[in-house]
């Protein structure tokens, strides 16, 4: 597979050093060599063919932020979904997913998505392999997809993040929740966010990294999911 990642931020200051950057973090994940392009540089493929697969990371932007390089990404977005290439979109890259292909993405009202979270699988895909009932992953978000873009499936979801897993057509894929991130990154994440997560959020967000998340599972789900596409 040749896949390519389009990257939409950097650790935050501090947590470098704990898991390297998000390219470096989904290289681990997946145990596949990545191309990195930092999109908020303008940085792309010269043609969406150029690369069988594509990962989009998460950020600190919103989707719906005035941005310069916000317009780009989402034209390199509907061209993905337009050819044969694989798109899986994580985080802000599952929004920007619902946003260019005609969704749309809102400040979530319940708050923070902070910790550890269970998500049920609705359905089940030819490429969810091994097949789960159920997914333990990192949420560390403020917004989410409030309204699907046409064509959209929802695999799974929670009561939290109805639309946490979302398939578009044969080759878009879209999660809310961080696979990639280790669980010391994201404590350490936690800990810079805790006064803007609240206290009683935080307290149950800490709670939560007692569960072991099945992140390796789902990165299995991520490798199948790119290998469907063109060689």
């Amino acid at each position: 597979m040749k896949v390519a990642v389009l990257v939409c931020d950097d650790p935050p200051p501090g947590l470098e050093g704990i898991a390297g950057d998000y390219p470096a973090m989904f290289e681990r994940l997946l145990g596949l060599a990545l191309t990195p392009f930092d999109v908020r540089k303008g940085a792309y493929p010269a043609r969406v063919e150029d690369f069988s697969g594509y990962l989009i990371t998460g950020s600190r932007a919103s989707v719906y932020d005035p941005l310069p390089w916000i317009p780009p990404l989402e034209d390199f977005v509907r061209a993905i979904a337009a050819s044969q290439s694989r798109l899986v979109g994580v985080c802000f890259g599952h929004q920007m997913i619902g946003q260019a292909l005609g969704g749309k993405v809102e400040r979530w009202p319940l708050g923070w998505g902070v910790g550890v979270h269970r998500f049920s699988v609705y359905q089940k895909a030819p490429w969810m392999t091994p097949p789960l009932e159920e997914v333990r992953l990192i949420l560390s978000c403020q917004d989410q997809i409030t309204v699907l873009p046409p064509g959209a499936v929802v695999l799974g979801g929670s009561e939290f993040s109805p639309h946490a897993f979302i398939q578009v057509g044969e080759n878009v894929l879209g999660m809310q929740p961080h696979p990639e991130f280790p669980k010391a990154f994201a404590e350490a994440l936690l800990e810079q966010r805790r006064e803007r997560v609240g206290e009683a959020r935080y307290a149950e967000a800490r709670a939560s990294f007692a569960l072991e998340p099945t992140a390796k599972e789902v990165a299995g789900w991520i490798r199948s999911f790119l290998a469907t596409g063109p060689s």
